[in-house]
C-alpha cells in the first residue's frame, strides 16, 4: 500500500535514523521516498548477483561491482542529499571510477541493477537513470528471478532487450548473459563462455 504525507513527522524520521531503516530512503527532487526494508529473498538475490559479478566480471577486468550506493546527478552534486536514488547494485569500468565520491556517486555507472518486487518503484526510477545517461538497467524480479536488460535509446528512454527463442539474454555493455531455464532458475555466464556459467542459488 502506498501513502503520501505532506510532511513526515520528526519522530518517524528520528526512529528510522535510530534503527538504521533510513539507509534505503531516497530523495526524489526534494521528496522523501521511504521503501520497505528489503526482505531476506531480496537481500539473498542481491548478494548472489553481486558475488557472481565481482568474481566473474569485475575482478578479472579491473572493474567494480558495488552495492547500495547513493547515486546523484552532476547538477545536484552540491546538494546531493536532495536528489538521489539507491540502486541495489552498480557496475563501474575504470573510466567511470571517478564518479565515486565515497559517500555518493555522481554521474552514470555502466549498469545499475534493481531487484524488483510487486508494487515497488523500480520502473519509476528509469527516467532518472536515463537522464543520467546510464547505458543499461538490469532488473531481477525478486519472486521469480526473471532477468531483464534495458538498453538506453534515444529519448532518452530504455528499450527492453529480447533474446531469440532458446537463446541467452545478453548485456551489450558487459557481455554478461542470462537465461531462465525454468521458474526460479536463472543462469549467468560471460560472453558465451560456459566455463563461467553459474546458477543463482535457491534462496
Amino acid at each position: 500500500m502506498k501513502a503520501v504525507m505532506s510532511s513526515v513527522p520528526p519522530e518517524i524520521l528520528e526512529w528510522r535514523k535510530r534503527t538504521g531503516a533510513d539507509q534505503w530512503d531516497e530523495m526524489w527532487n526534494g521528496v522523501l521516498h521511504i521503501p520497505p526494508m528489503p526482505n531476506r529473498l531480496h537481500q539473498d538475490i542481491t548478494r548472489d548477483v553481486l558475488t557472481y559479478l565481482h568474481s566473474q566480471w569485475a575482478k578479472p577486468r579491473g572493474c567494480r561491482a558495488n552495492q547500495e550506493v547513493n547515486l546523484t546527478t552532476p547538477e545536484d552534486e552540491a546538494h546531493w542529499t536532495l536528489n538521489y536514488r539507491i540502486p541495489d547494485l552498480v557496475l563501474l569500468t575504470p573510466d567511470r571510477f571517478h564518479i565515486d565520491k565515497g559517500e555518493y556517486m555522481v554521474g552514470a555507472p555502466l549498469v545499475v541493477i534493481e531487484i524488483a518486487s510487486s508494487g515497488d518503484e523500480t520502473y519509476d526510477k528509469f527516467s532518472f537513470y536515463a537522464a543520467l545517461g546510464v547505458p543499461e538497467v538490469w532488473v531481477f524480479h525478486r519472486d521469480t528471478k526473471v532477468p531483464e536488460v534495458h538498453t538506453l535509446a534515444a529519448g532518452p528512454v530504455y528499450r527492453a532487450e529480447q533474446p531469440e527463442p532458446g537463446c541467452w539474454l545478453r548485456s551489450l555493455a558487459t557481455g554478461v548473459e542470462f537465461r531462465q531455464t525454468q521458474p526460479g532458475k536463472v543462469w549467468l555466464r560471460i560472453a558465451g563462455n560456459d566455463a563461467t556459467a553459474a546458477e543463482l542459488p535457491d534462496t
